[in-house]
């Protein structure tokens, strides 16, 4: 690898899809002994199916619409709708 004059360098495409290195991952350098190694902070692979299925089911319960319909909540969020004309 070559590093540009921004002391930029591009990790192999392998080594990225090997580490689950992507856009928003953080990557860190550490001097030792023998060089630098290169250590995964996080990774930011990509979300599945089951991340949202999880996440969808962790959120379940939180809000309390006070017993309002969806109708009701999205007027109450949103305010009411004037393209609609009068109730």
């Amino acid at each position: 690898m070559r590093v540009t004059e921004k002391g930029q360098v591009t990790i192999p495409k392998d080594i990225r899809d090997r580490l689950k290195i992507g856009p928003g991952s953080e990557v860190d350098f550490i001097a030792d002994e023998k060089g630098a190694r290169l250590v995964v902070l996080t990774s930011r692979a990509e979300p599945s199916q089951d991340d949202f299925e999880s996440w969808l089911g962790s959120m379940s319960g939180t809000l309390d619409t006070g017993g309002m319909t969806t109708d009701e909540f999205m007027e109450w969020l949103r305010g009411p709708r004037d393209d609609l004309g009068p109730h």
